[in-house]
This record gives C-alpha cells, sequence and structure tokens, in this order.
C-alpha cells in the first residue's frame, strides 16, 4: 500500500505544550563543527536540519527558537560551512547542517561538506529525526533527492518540511505538494507526514516544536 504523505495536524494540548515548554527557555549556540572529532558529547537527543541554500532553514530555526538572530541568516546561499549545534532545554540539540545546492562553492568545499554530512549522519547514534526542508516556491529538486537517499542509506528517518507556504497560492501550493509526495514516495526513510510551514507567518510552528518535543 503506498504512503499517502498527509499533513501534521495541529498538535493537541499536550503535545503543543510541551512543544512550547522545550523552547521556551533560553537556546543557546553551543559550537561549529567541521569534523566528526569535533561534535559534542552524545548525552541528549538531536535533531537534525537540512536543506537547499537559500531555502529559509536560519530563519525557520529562529522561528523555532523564537529567537531573531540564532541562527545566521545571510544573503550568499550556502555560507554556513560547518554543523552548527544548538541546545534547546536542556536534553536536546537542534542541529543546522550546511545548505547544499552551492552552484558557487569550489568543488574541493563541496566534496569536504558532503563527506562530513555522510559520516555525521550515519554515525550520530543520538539523531532521532532529520527535517528535509523544501521550498513550497520550487518542490523537489534533484539535490534534495540526493540527500533523502542519503538519508534512506544512513537509515535515518526523515521528515519533510515545507518552507514559505505563504509565498504561492493555495492551488499552486497544492501541485507542489503533489509533487512533493511523488518524490518521498521513493524513499523508504520518509516519515509519512508532511509539515507545512511559513517562518514569516508562524504556520506550522507549533506543530513542527510539538514534533521535536514529543520525539522518543
Amino acid at each position: 500500500m503506498q504512503v499517502q504523505f498527509s499533513i501534521a495536524e495541529e498538535p493537541d494540548a499536550y503535545a503543543a505544550e510541551k512543544g512550547r515548554m522545550l523552547f521556551a527557555g533560553e537556546t543557546l549556540f553551543v559550537k561549529g563543527v567541521v569534523a566528526m572529532d569535533g561534535l559534542p558529547p552524545a548525552d541528549r537527543m538531536e535533531v537534525c536540519f537540512a536543506g537547499r541554500s537559500n531555502v529559509g532553514k536560519s530563519t525557520l530555526i529562529n522561528a523555532l527558537t523564537g529567537t531573531k538572530a540564532l541562527a545566521r541568516a545571510s544573503n550568499t546561499p550556502g555560507r554556513t560551512q560547518e554543523i552548527n549545534y544548538f541546545t534547546a532545554a536542556d536534553d536536546h540539540y537542534l542541529v543546522d547542517l550546511p545548505g547544499y545546492g552551492y552552484a558557487n562553492a569550489p568543488l574541493p568545499v563541496v566534496e569536504k561538506w558532503q563527506r562530513l554530512l555522510k559520516q555525521y549522519l550515519s554515525g550520530r547514534q543520538t539523531l532521532r529525526r532529520a527535517f528535509v526542508l523544501i521550498d513550497a516556491r520550487h518542490g523537489v529538486k534533484k539535490v534534495d533527492d540526493e540527500i533523502m537517499s542519503l538519508l534512506d542509506s544512513s537509515a535515518v528517518t526523515f521528515q519533510c518540511v515545507l518552507t514559505k507556504a505563504d509565498k504561492v497560492k493555495e492551488a499552486e501550493r497544492q501541485k507542489v505538494l503533489d509533487q512533493v509526495r511523488g518524490a518521498l514516495a521513493k524513499h523508504p526513510a520518509a516519515y509519512p507526514e508532511i509539515v507545512v510551514t511559513s517562518s514569516e507567518k508562524g504556520w506550522g510552528i507549533p506543530t513542527l516544536r510539538a514534533i521535536i518535543a514529543t520525539l522518543e
């Protein structure tokens, strides 16, 4: 039976409160990592965020944490070249992975990022879920499909988060969602719910907080 990939519903009161509490306190930057031996101790649950350059990843992390400049949003796509660790409460790490699809980056730099990404995804036992961000204006591109295949081979469950949903009209958004669903159906590691968000409007932010807070 084919997975339907429904839209994640708003959380119930318990999950919403758990999500609110997880992000109610101060969220701190821990460190930027350029090699596996620089990772912080694997002493708590972590989730990671992956996405093409300019997909709105930094803005989404800032919206989740209620902090305007926690993750550096940049006008230059691909500026973040490190695995950036942030704390959420005392028992979670939020991990901002390097943006991919960086057409202007030198090939050796791209290869180094890809190597580090593969090592991280396959070797981090405390990683509970990856969130793959897809721009609602563009849908799944080839580079997105490649990162999803990497997550498949690393046996890391990933969930699709549609960003910038307010930038497209409802009819166009439905077309993009159909394309995204078709792409996700090819990936065994894909979680069967899509989170539709707008960092600017606040759409889907409580839902995503609740999902993170209730992961086992």
